[in-house]
């Protein structure tokens, strides 16, 4: 990285189970990084590392005018960008958002126009990957957003991630593809519990049955997801089950804006909510086959 860039300040927002290795990978690529968590003891072992701490969203925009988001869904992410105490208020003008949530296509569109209006840019480079992958800078990044503002942050991005899609000029378009790459693992999910419970009940160890899913599949989605769900890892969660079941909320209401059919998201969300009412809400998404175990 030549010195120009190493010099690039960086401001980062929401340090979770991605946001954390997300912004240490950005001090190890050598940016200024400043921080800000609306749990701030979290922030210390960044700070131990050179991270510099903003007392608001505002102040982080300001310190930078370049502010990457990374939060659990639409409200926290409106509540840190809108307010006078928000991003928007913080970027000056041609200052960018660069927005990795899985957030509706609504709030991207609705936050590509208040942007627009102060003659911000919004970005959406939203992450497909779990916490290891964020922690190898492995993530894939799902770029849209102002061509200009997309080549400002490239270098950016490729401190975080192995490959990154360029999508299209508007950042609502890499949600509406985030979204769907999320119901794709979904259903991945729901086939693979009730593939695992029919074999299983049959007599088979499901080690077995997915021995020969990943001969055939040899998909890294089935592998690691399998092995979690023969495993029962489900804590820590990597995903959490509430945040699964957001997602394909998201997928319905997008699929209902231009009334396209999703009738296996509607049964997806049917199990996942009574995951929730059973408790499962803070486990790993794979626990879905405990909903479904439990509903016969």
């Amino acid at each position: 990285m030549n010195m120009e860039l190493r010099l690039l300040k960086v401001s980062f927002i929401g340090l979770g189970n991605m946001g954390f290795p997300m912004a240490q990978n950005l001090l190890k690529a050598g940016y200024e990084l400043i921080i800000f968590n609306r749990t701030p003891e979290k922030v210390e072992p960044l700070m131990k590392q050179g991270a510099r701490y903003a007392e608001t969203p505002l102040e982080a925009a300001k310190e930078s005018n370049l502010v990457i988001t990374m939060l659990s869904d639409d409200a926290a992410l409106e509540e840190v960008v809108e307010g006078p105490n928000g991003v928007l208020n913080g970027l000056s003008e041609k200052g960018i958002h660069v927005s990795a949530s899985t957030i509706s296509v609504d709030l991207a569109r609705k936050l590509s126009a208040a942007h627009a209006e102060r003659k911000q840019h919004f970005v959406s480079a939203t992450v497909l990957g779990r916490p290891d992958a964020a922690k190898a800078a492995a993530l894939r990044i799902i770029l849209a957003g102002p061509e200009q503002a997309r080549q400002r942050v490239l270098p950016v991005l490729t401190a975080l991630g192995q490959e990154i899609f360029e999508i299209g000029e508007h950042g609502e378009e890499g949600n509406v593809v985030k979204i769907g790459v999320n119901f794709l693992i979904a259903s991945m999910l729901e086939a693979l519990s009730e593939a695992q419970l029919m074999v299983e009940k049959h007599g088979i160890e499901p080690a077995r049955f997915m021995d020969v899913v990943n001969a055939l599949f040899q998909s890294p989605i089935y592998q690691n997801y399998g092995a979690i769900m023969t495993e029962q890892r489900f804590e820590p969660a990597g995903f959490k089950m509430k945040l699964g079941m957001k997602d394909v909320a998201l997928a319905i209401e997008a699929a209902q804006s231009v009334q396209a059919p999703l009738p296996l998201g509607e049964l997806i969300h049917h199990h996942l909510h009574e995951g929730l009412a059973n408790g499962y809400g803070e486990l790993d998404w794979t626990a879905l086959i405990r909903c479904l175990k439990h509903s016969n």
